[in-house]
């Protein structure tokens, strides 16, 4: 090929060799020539330095991308003649070559890992050229991590030792302190479940923390306090979530949460027929930096201390960061993004947990009182709850109407809010 002469001509050491495996793993017919073939494209792949890796992907986003005259005929082809050959054909001229070349590495024992690690430098340096590489790993990430290949299993004490560093490590709500917190989180009356896929057998893909309650939580320090004594779960008729973690950047932008949530909810009805609720103990994390751009100054500078909600709170104060947290949860939107998406809310945890057909039940104030908590939702956190027999119709809905499901209680703390009214005005004025 005339990059290929190219790419020799000038020289182009560090990136060379790979490039030259690559062109000979897509030109291989044999599954048998094409596993080491993998493998030593990929340990060429790992000795690249900065430079290289650098002109790899430089390489893979110009040479490997589809011919705009050969997509262009085979769309004019398909508009005159809408029919599955000439449908076929677009879509084999539209794929990127680099789509199969990924497939041929992913081969190679540990290719799948390879190719994450890949995933993750594209994450991590952002080139705009490199952006079409990126969308095409991950979509072949997500067919590969499809529910289908996941295995969900429960995080004990009897858990190796690897994993159990790795859910040290990884989370990301409430830091685990080390082994005796861990063990706690891991007691009798609390649960851990984690996907794992067969490709990486000792790294968890997300995992979801759960406490086994006497009704529903309102504040967290409870639920991770080391020194909390261990209860019944015959006793519990709640099932709180009150952490989920993400642990693989490579699988950024791939959603897998609803699937947890919603297995392990079924899991925990087995082993615990009597348990009548499922609920998350929500962190708020936008509320306090959207506070900051529509409260009014004096509020402000009343929680400007870190230290301002220690001792007693005035009822007044408490009252209107209420208000303001339920308005910002019910109506509060994204301000960028395509139409559907700038209908959304503009909190992350709420997008996710209504997306996946909880409803919001209930704030509750000083939920979380560690600095963090603090700093990022004025110590308020959330409750939503997952209600089993209404989860699919909340989920239809959201994503048909972008309806937010909000308890009573939470819509009469979001209407009493100030804002509330010049929102209604502004709805009233586009209607008329």
């Amino acid at each position: 090929m005339s990059f290929l002469r190219k790419l020799l001509g000038n020289g182009i050491r560090p990136a060379r060799e790979i490039v030259l495996l690559c062109e000979k793993l897509l030109a291989e017919r044999s599954e048998y020539t094409s596993t080491p073939l993998a493998g030593q494209a990929l340990t060429a792949y790992a000795a690249l330095d900065e430079r290289g890796r650098e002109e790899f992907f430089d390489i893979l986003a110009r040479e490997y991308s589809p011919s705009p005259d050969a997509v262009g005929a085979a769309a004019a082809a398909y508009q005159a003649d809408p029919s599955p050959e000439k449908l076929i054909e677009l879509q084999s001229v539209i794929e990127p070559r680099r789509q199969e070349l990924f497939r041929r590495l992913n081969m190679a024992p540990g290719g799948t890992a390879a190719l994450m690690a890949m995933r993750r430098y594209l994450l991590e340096k952002s080139n705009p050229a490199w952006r079409a590489i990126d969308a095409d790993l991950k979509h072949l990430l997500r067919s590969w991590f499809n529910r289908g290949f996941l295995r969900l299993e429960r995080i004990d004490w009897r858990t190796s030792a690897l994993v159990l560093e790795q859910i040290i490590e990884y989370e990301a709500v409430h830091a685990i302190q080390g082994w005796r917190d861990l063990r706690r989180r891991l007691a009798a009356d609390r649960r851990c479940f984690a996907f794992f896929h067969p490709q990486l057998p000792d790294q968890p893909i997300i995992f979801i923390e759960v406490a086994l309650t006497r009704g529903m939580s309102a504040h967290v320090q409870p639920l991770i306090d080391v020194r909390a004594p261990v209860g019944a779960p015959e006793g519990a008729d709640c099932a709180m979530f009150y952490s989920i973690t993400n642990c693989q950047e490579a699988l950024r932008g791939i959603s897998f949460g609803n699937l947890l949530i919603k297995q392990v909810a079924e899991e925990l009805k087995r082993e615990f027929p009597h348990l009548r609720r499922f609920a998350t103990l929500s962190p708020i994390p936008g509320f306090r930096q959207w506070l900051d751009k529509n409260c009014d100054a004096p509020t402000l500078a009343r929680i400007a201390d870190p230290a301002w909600h220690l001792g007693d709170v005035p009822d007044e104060l408490r009252l209107k960061l209420m208000r303001l947290c339920a308005y910002y949860l019910v109506h509060s939107k994204q301000p960028a993004g395509s139409e559907a998406q700038r209908q959304e809310p503009l909190d992350a945890v709420a997008r996710f947990h209504l997306g996946n057909g909880a409803a919001m039940e209930r704030l509750n104030w000083m939920g979380d009182t560690s600095e963090t908590g603090i700093a990022r939702s004025a110590g308020i956190m959330v409750n939503y709850v997952y209600w089993l027999p209404e989860v699919e119709r909340n989920h239809e809905r959201y994503f048909r109407e972008h309806h937010v499901a909000a308890s009573p209680a939470v819509e009469k703390l979001a209407r009493e809010c100030p804002l509330a009214r010049e929102h209604l005005g502004r709805n009233t004025g586009q209607a008329g």
